[in-house]
């Protein structure tokens, strides 16, 4: 295994400053290595991971800011049968009854203090759901599909969840 000592690793050779790519520590170290659009004497921030693991990224809004992943996400088919249409870190739904699932994740998250978005779509004839969760774990989250009045329970084919921490 070779190692390479620098400061900074410029890829590209293009004169113009903004086709280039610079890997770099700043000239005084912090523990930061900063990813940057621009030759190695002029570099624009685009991302930065720390020593502690944080990731920071520019996504057009003007800085590097810290990055909130999503930590589990899933398309799932709440009728009959449920099914598993696409997910990240979703290892199982579970069918608890009419419009009540729990949503199992395949790497457990730090603790219980995550976000969770749930969306539904609209039942002809019937309208609008709403999910909620109705508890959190770092196992898994149940929830709980109804009406917009909270007044019944029901199964709907189309149930997305993202949980973010």
């Amino acid at each position: 295994m070779s190692t390479l000592k620098t400061n900074n690793v410029q890829v590209g050779q293009s004169v113009t400053a903004t086709n280039n790519f610079t890997l770099y520590q700043p000239s005084s170290p912090d523990g930061t290595v900063r990813l940057g659009n621009g030759n190695s004497g002029s570099v624009t921030d685009v991302a930065s991971f720390t020593s502690a693991g944080v990731f920071a990224f520019n996504s057009g809004y003007g800085s590097v800011a810290n990055a909130y992943g999503c930590r589990a996400w899933v398309n799932f088919n709440g009728t009959s049968t449920v099914a598993i249409r696409a997910s990240g870190n979703v290892s199982s739904i579970t069918d608890n009854g009419t419009g009540q699932y729990t949503v199992n994740f395949t790497t457990a998250l730090v603790d219980a203090n995550y976000a969770a978005s749930i969306t539904s779509n609209n039942v002809a004839g019937v309208g609008n759901s709403v999910g909620n969760p109705s508890s959190l774990a770092t196992s898994n989250m149940a929830i709980v599909v109804t009406s917009p009045t909270l007044t019944d329970v029901r199964d709907i084919a189309t149930i997305s969840v993202a949980v973010f921490r």
